[in-house]
Formats: C-alpha cells, sequence, structure tokens
C-alpha cells in the first residue's frame, strides 16, 4: 500500500513523533504506565485530532489496559478557536440564509472549541436564548485523513511488540472509525437527544435541553440555552437529594431496561438549573443489546447475593461464542470471591457500581474471557454517575434505588409471603442454566450447529445409565424451579383461592425433597 501527496509528509510526521516518544520497539524492563504515558505524550504532539481518538480510546476500557485508558482519559484536544467569518460561513451554508435572518445576535467568544466543532450563545429572533454547536470547516477531512492513516499504521506495525502488548490495534481501529463517523454528524446528536428525552420525561428532577430541528443539519446543532451551575454545586435541600435518587434511577432504566444511554456523564456535562440535573454533549451514547441487559441484571443480583461461582458462569456467558473453551473456573470462582468481598457495604460512598463492572471485566481478561463492549462503556458510565450521586447524597443506599427499580418492577410488587428478590434470582439462576444444559445436549446430538461437546466419564457406568440420571434430575429440578414460580405468582394473586400457592410449595417441597435424596443416595 502506497502514501502519496501530502498524505506522504503527515505519515512521516506520524513515524518522526512515534520514533521520537520510543513506541517503535518494546523496551524490555518497561512497564505498562511507563509506556502508556509515552503513547499520550505522542498523541498530544501529533495534534487535536489524535488527541481526539486518544479520548475515544480512553471509553474502551475492554480493548485497553487500565494504565492505558487513565492515561488518555487526561488527553485534551486543545486547539484555537476558529475566527468569527469562519463559524458565520458554515452557519450559512447550512441555514441557507443570512445569519441575521434567524439569529438577534451570536456571542463572538466561543463557549468551548474541540476539534470536531465549537459552540457559541446566541438569541433567536424570537428571543429564545440557546446554544449553537458549529463543525469545523476541515473537521471531517482531517479525521477521515488521519483515520486512513492509523488504518495504514496498523497494518505495519500492529504486530510489534510495543503495540501488540498494549492493545488490538484492528479492533481499535474498527472503533474509532465507527465512533467519530457517529460525532461527525450532528443529526444523529440530535436524534440521540430526542430518544434520551423520552426515557428521562417521567422524572422531575431531570431534564434534557430542546433541539432546534428546523435549524439543525448534519454540521449545524441549535439547542435550548441551560443556564444554572456545576451540578456539584447544587444548594443543599429536598430537590437536591430526589435529584440525587432520580439520576440514578435513570441509569438503571437506561442501562438495564431501554438498553440506551447517554455514555459521557461526567460532572462537566450535568448541569444544575431550575431544581433539575441537566444532561449535555449527546455526542457519545452507548447501546446494550437485550441478551447483556438480562445477564447484567443477573450479575448485580449475584453480586448483592456474593455468589462468586454464578458470576463466574455469567462471565463465560457475557464473551458469548468468543469464550475461551479452556477456562480454568476454579481460579475464576476464587478471583470473583475475593473481589466481591471488597463490596461487602450499604452506602452509595463505599459501593461504587462502575467500578464494580469494570473489576469484574478485568477479571474476565485476566482469565481470557472477554466481555461485551457495550457492558465496559455502561460501567464506565455507572462510574462517572456514581461519583456525582455520591455528592448530591453521600447517604442513598444505590441497592435500595436498584431494588424499586428493577426486582419491584418485575414482580408487580408482589410475591407477598416470599422474598420476592431471592425467589426471581434462584428462578432465572435455574433456567439460565437449563438453557445451557439444553444448548450443550443439542450440540451433543448434532441439532444444533457448532462444536460437539466432548464428554468424558469416570467409572464403568454405562452412558445409558448417566443419561437417565441426567435426564431425571433434570426433570426434577425444572418442576422444583416451576412449582416455585407458580406458588409465588398465585401466592401475588388476588384472584387465586389460599390454598392454590400452598399446594403449588407442597408440589416444589416434594420434588426438591425428591432432588435431593437422589443426588445424596448417588453420591455414596
Amino acid at each position: 500500500m502506497t502514501v502519496e501527496g501530502p498524505l506522504l509528509g503527515r505519515a512521516t510526521r506520524i513515524a518522526r513523533v512515534l520514533a521520537k516518544h520510543g513506541l517503535q520497539d518494546r523496551r524490555s524492563d518497561e512497564s505498562t504506565r511507563e509506556r502508556a504515558r509515552r503513547l499520550r505524550t505522542a498523541l498530544e504532539e501529533l495534534g487535536p485530532t489524535f488527541a481526539k481518538l486518544g479520548q475515544v480510546l480512553s471509553t474502551r476500557p475492554d480493548l485497553l489496559p487500565p494504565e492505558v485508558v487513565e492515561e488518555l482519559a487526561s488527553l485534551q484536544d486543545r486547539v484555537q478557536p476558529l475566527p468569527e467569518a469562519e463559524v458565520v460561513a458554515v452557519m450559512e451554508e447550512e441555514l441557507r440564509v443570512p445569519w441575521e435572518d434567524v439569529f438577534a445576535e451570536i456571542d463572538a467568544e466561543p463557549l468551548a472549541a474541540g476539534t470536531i466543532a465549537q459552540v457559541h450563545a446566541a438569541r433567536l429572533e424570537t428571543g429564545e436564548r440557546v446554544v449553537v454547536k458549529v463543525q469545523r470547516p476541515t473537521a471531517r477531512d482531517e479525521i477521515m485523513r488521519d483515520l486512513g492513516l492509523f488504518r495504514l499504521f496498523a497494518e505495519k506495525a500492529g504486530d510489534r511488540p510495543a503495540f501488540r502488548d498494549l492493545l488490538d490495534l484492528p479492533l481499535v481501529v474498527e472503533h474509532l472509525s465507527a465512533s467519530l463517523e457517529r460525532e461527525l454528524d450532528f443529526r444523529q446528536e440530535a436524534a440521540n437527544i430526542e430518544r434520551v428525552t423520552r426515557i428521562v420525561a417521567p422524572y422531575r428532577r431531570l431534564g434534557v435541553p430542546r433541539v432546534h430541528e428546523r435549524l439543525s443539519t448534519a454540521r449545524l446543532l441549535v439547542l435550548d440555552e441551560i443556564g444554572g451551575m456545576p451540578v456539584r454545586e447544587a444548594p443543599a435541600g429536598e430537590a437536591r437529594l430526589e435529584a440525587a435518587r432520580e439520576l440514578l434511577d435513570a441509569y438503571y432504566l437506561q442501562i438495564l431496561g431501554e438498553g440506551f444511554f447517554h455514555a459521557d456523564p461526567h460532572p462537566g456535562n450535568l448541569r444544575w438549573w431550575e431544581d433539575r440535573i441537566w444532561f449535555l454533549d449527546f455526542g457519545m451514547v452507548g447501546e446494550v443489546e437485550p441478551r447483556v441487559r438480562a445477564l447484567v441484571l443477573l450479575v448485580l443480583l449475584a453480586f448483592w447475593r456474593e455468589d462468586a461461582a454464578f458470576l463466574g458462569e455469567l462471565l463465560v456467558i457475557l464473551a458469548g461464542e468468543d469464550a475461551p473453551a479452556d477456562v480454568d473456573m476454579a481460579a475464576l470462582e476464587d478471583d470473583l470471591a475475593r473481589f466481591v468481598a471488597r463490596f461487602r457495604v450499604g452506602s452509595l460512598r463505599d459501593l461504587q457500581l462502575g467500578p464494580m463492572l469494570e473489576g469484574l471485566m478485568e477479571i474476565g481478561l485476566q482469565h481470557g474471557i472477554r466481555a461485551p463492549a457495550s457492558l465496559a462503556l455502561a460501567g464506565k458510565a455507572f462510574a462517572q454517575v456514581q461519583l456525582t450521586v455520591a455528592e448530591l447524597d453521600p447517604t442513598l443506599d444505590p441497592f435500595a434505588v436498584f431494588n424499586r427499580r428493577v426486582v419491584r418492577g418485575l414482580v408487580d410488587q408482589a410475591l407477598s409471603g416470599l422474598d420476592p428478590q431471592r425467589a426471581l434470582y434462584e428462578a432465572q439462576k435455574l433456567r439460565l442454566r437449563l438453557t445451557r444444559l439444553i444448548d450443550a445436549f443439542e450440540r451433543v446430538t448434532g441439532a444444533r450447529p457448532g462444536p460437539r461437546l466432548e464428554v468424558h466419564f469416570r467409572g464403568t457406568q454405562p452412558l445409558e445409565r448417566r443419561l437417565d440420571l441426567l435426564a431425571r434430575r433434570l426433570a426434577l429440578a425444572g418442576t422444583t424451579g416451576a412449582a416455585i414460580i407458580a406458588s409465588g405468582v398465585t401466592a401475588a394473586s388476588s384472584h387465586a383461592a389460599s390454598w392454590v400457592p400452598t399446594t403449588f410449595g407442597v408440589v416444589a417441597g416434594l420434588f426438591g425433597a425428591l432432588l435431593l435424596m437422589d443426588v445424596l443416595r448417588r453420591s455414596r
């Protein structure tokens, strides 16, 4: 592959900077922290576009070691503000009319200036105060040029130890391309704003600025101006405490319910105004697919139950087809048990939900298990929200909020005679394990494509007796679980006679006892 013209000069410049910072070869006695620091300084020297690339990478703890994520998070895309004439030129090109036909005034001094855009305060002809996000005229060309060179660099240097030990370059390039393409189209950000607006509409202490759709395009975004103060400076009082609870609850809803969330809720993107928390900057959002949402719910419940063994199973299931076949489950469980023990606390100041998920993924990676990218982004968002909520209300119990949002919602505040959390948790745990057993059996018989399960028997019992034993225990376990769930549901119903849940409870107890007797008899 060849590079010609201006690209050649840029490529030469990149190579020179990387060599200057010693990133072409790995030093045998060098720590990951030191290599991460040199990578950050090289990206800063290469200019605003590469600084932006580093910022995007800092949101992916599943792709990079923690030391690299921490270093890249400190990158700043420092750029000179655009001259007023260039700002006006872009606005008029997008609006297709003179700016005076739309705006009564535009502040010449930008509120913020970055690699992709800069933001100005303005007032519409109607008198409404707004903020205008204007894309830099050269942003797309510069970013696409550097992305092309980054791909070329990944091809040439991706196998060098200095980079291979730090990150998976092809995966990084793929992620960067997708993220920056979305950020370059402000219509995508407008759609993100509208979607988050619908999600947080029920919360009276949360707000999202309104998009002026008539004035917004792919390179121009006009929003209502949000005044107020930084969220951490919110005055003490009932509104502040309510807002803290609603902010945490809204993130449970976004991530576990809707599967769509504001992915960069650091304090700079949250404002306190009119007794509400307002979300700003929707360029970065996350989406969690339904399968992962259901498993994350079980992960949180398993943490609450301190069930390290089941957490290990969930990590393997989350990895899906990418899960290694030779995971040492005993060692994984030991690592998880020690990790879970650190979170035996009751207040939000001590219990950090983001680090909890991030720590889980880090342990998984140590055992060759890579969690979905959406979970990594959700963990980072949870971590940022936790810091803000802890300052607003240090006494707030996150699992109390979780209980109201998820558990009670799922069982409709029912199961009055039982522990709803435990019943739901055990039922979901049983269902998941039965599903995995059925999947494995279908692969054995060839009913499902994929690698066949290898079964190694010890002892002299014939295969037929083994299968018969497995089928009997599955039937007993399935009947017991179904009876437990039926008992709970009918107990919560106002239409079922009192003897119905009792009968189901007796059936559950009977079949559970039969299963226990069978296990004890066979283990002798």
